[in-house]
Order: C-alpha cells, then structure tokens, then sequence
C-alpha cells in the first residue's frame, strides 16, 4: 500500500462523525415519531409480524431460468425459449425471486424506494437470504466473489439520496457474510422510468445504459434489485459484465408482479 492509499485519522473522522450523528439523530427521530408498519399501520414496526407473514414466496413452480412463476416448475418458459433465439441477448445464468409483488411486500419496496424507509432495507433482505437458504439450487449463488446492485445514475441517486437496491444488497451481504461491490457496475447514462414501457421498449431504454468495471474479469456475481418485471434491467447488467470478463452473472430479486401487471411495475 502506498502512503496515499493509507487512511489518515483526519480522513476518517468525518465519515465516523458523520455515522455518529446520524445515528443519534434517527435515534431522535425514533423516539419522537415511532415507526408504523407500511402494511396496515401498527405502531412500532416498519413491517409488522403480521404483514411480515402475509408476504407470499414464489414457491418451485418456476422457469428454472428466468425465475418467474408458471403453472409447474419447467425448464425454460415460453419467453425464455425466445429469448434463446436472439443470438446477441446476454441474460443472468438464472434468476431467482423471493416472492409477489403484493401487498404489504409492495407497499414495504414502495416506502424503501420512494418514501426513504431506509430501515426497511435489512427487513426486506431476510426474505433473499430465506430463498438462498431453502433451495438445493442456491449454491452458485452462496459462493460468488461480490453481489452488485443495480446502480441509479448519479443524477437520479443524487436526487433520491441513496440508491435502494444498494442498501438491500448491504443488508442481504451481511446476512450472507458475501462481499458488496457496488463499484463493480456504473449506470453510464440516464434512462427513463421502466414503467408502462413494453418490453421492446425496456429493452431499449436500458441498452448500453451500463459499464462494469476490470474487476468483474473471471469473477461469478451476483445483480440484485427490488422488481423483476420482464428482465430488461437484469440482462442489460449482465451483458456489461459478461462483456467486462465476468465469467457467471445470477439475478436475485425481490418480488415479480403478476403477469397481467407486469408492464406497470420498474425493470
């Protein structure tokens, strides 16, 4: 390590002032104005026992390779199967998502995203970490070099404040005891809200929208984010890192809306 990567007592104590401060002052505001459950608004909780329970998994019933819900567990879905003709798509080796997006779990990825219910973020990874602990599929998944969020655009994180499928996948790696690396995947330009856009459109709207750092090169990753919609996003990350030397990608998401919903919900 050279001197000028070696921290200084001086560079470091604003960042643990910083963390210091912060937590007295959500402290504060814990006190002053105690947390209600996104669900059904029970005082005390972020996300109460209840809705906590109400969150309804996905089950095996699944396209072992995109992840989404059919009617029985199958190889490959019908989408799956056309998405294998395009010679030039580059997909996730397989995704896999925690659970439907209903309610109370939307209204809970709703308030973490929009509403700056930061504290939800370790609540929501538990579910991630149950999926991972119940499949015999799960192991590539257990054993990869660094999980990468979906990165915002720097405009957009700078307006949000925070990137939330970050702070999802800092509460899912400490759960995992696996290595965050957001700063392996940069969103390079801005792109509109996925939402009401076709799948054509998405696809569109997201291509090139991302560059992966050298790092990647031979690594096995894993792209999380909060929706899996038609995997416009998904596929866009994992064509910039497979194209970087990433030598697997997996998604991991959060929920799926239904099928007949899916056009109105992100990613």
């Amino acid at each position: 390590m050279t001197p000028q990567q070696i921290p200084t007592h001086r560079q470091q104590l604003p960042n643990r002032l910083y963390r210091q401060l912060r937590t007295l002052v959500d402290s504060g505001l814990s006190l002053l104005f105690p947390p209600r459950c996104v669900g059904c608004e029970a005082w005390g909780w972020s996300l109460c026992p209840h809705c906590a329970q109400q969150v309804e998994p996905i089950g095996e019933a699944i396209c072992w390779e995109c992840g989404r819900p059919q009617g029985r567990a199958v190889a490959q879905c019908g989408v799956c199967r056309q998405d294998a003709e395009q010679a030039s798509l580059t997909k996730p080796r397989m995704t896999r998502i925690a659970a439907h997006h209903k309610e109370p779990l939307s209204q809970a990825i709703y308030g973490l995203k929009y509403r700056g219910h930061r504290e939800l973020a370790p609540i929501l990874a538990r579910y991630l970490f149950a999926l991972l602990l119940n499949d015999s599929w799960a192991e590539p998944y257990r054993t990869v070099d660094g999980v990468i969020p979906v990165p915002l655009h720097v405009d957009r994180q700078r307006e949000r404040g925070y990137n939330h499928a970050e702070l999802l996948a800092k509460a899912f790696c400490a759960q995992m005891q696996l290595p965050l690396q957001s700063g392996w995947l940069i969103r390079r330009r801005a792109t509109h809200t996925q939402v009401g856009l076709s799948a054509a459109e998405r696809r569109t709207n997201v291509a090139q929208a991302f560059v992966a750092h050298p790092a990647v090169q031979g690594k096995r990753v894993i792209v999380l984010d909060d929706v899996y919609t038609t995997g416009a996003t998904l596929n866009a990350c994992a064509e910039a890192l497979v194209m970087a030397g990433a030598s697997a990608v997996y998604g991991l998401t959060l929920a799926t809306p239904p099928q007949q919903n899916r056009l109105h919900r992100g990613s």
